[in-house]
């Protein structure tokens, strides 16, 4: 039997976007690390530079080694990932030696992710972490299904991944761990 998950995982290996399930929005995802993946997914979207993508991963240990974690947000991370969250958190060494620097935000620090979406999980699993942002032109709504994303996109996705449940439609909520106390900076 094929590897249903074969297709993807070449495609991330190309440097190609693809699009995948999460607990919130439909993304696309390429390698942090992979500067053509990541210029040709800012190219897609129509992002303007300077505005960074967040990192989804499969598990605490993966999302563990890529950023700095303080008690207290180590113990926030623990407590509402996976779900609907994205964490603002300082950068590790490792990813500001390995990552793209439009994956950083200009202060050093990353979005991170793990969604409470069985797809997406065992995709990250086997291409490791993947760039998680809304699949959607810049400035435009956010595609709602995989048809009208393959409208939007086409062939400049290199493979549509669908399957499990579908997308809430609400974006994530981004916690910042900047100062003393953790704030809230996007409500979903």
């Amino acid at each position: 039997m094929a590897d249903p998950w074969a297709a993807a995982v070449r495609a991330v290996r190309r440097g190609r976007p693809i699009f995948y399930p999460t607990d919130t929005l439909w993304g696309l995802g390429v390698r942090p690390g992979d500067r053509v993946g990541i210029r040709r997914l800012y190219a897609l979207k129509d992002r303007p530079e300077g505005m960074p993508v967040s990192v989804a991963f499969s598990s605490y240990e993966e999302m563990e080694r890529y950023v700095q974690l303080s008690p207290t947000s180590r113990a926030m991370v623990r407590r509402w990932l996976p779900g609907p969250f994205t964490f603002l958190l300082p950068a590790s060494t490792k990813a500001r030696r390995e990552w793209v620097s439009a994956v950083l935000g200009g202060s050093g620090t990353v979005g991170v992710r793990i969604p409470d979406h069985p797809v997406a999980r065992a995709l990250l699993a086997r291409t490791g972490p993947l760039t998680t942002t809304s699949a959607n032109r810049h400035g435009h709504p956010p595609c709602r299904t995989s048809r009208e994303a393959r409208r939007t996109f086409g062939r400049e996705v290199g493979v549509y991944v669908t399957g499990g449940a579908l997308p809430s439609g609400r974006p994530s909520t981004i916690v910042a761990f900047s100062g003393r106390r953790p704030h809230i900076v996007r409500r979903s």
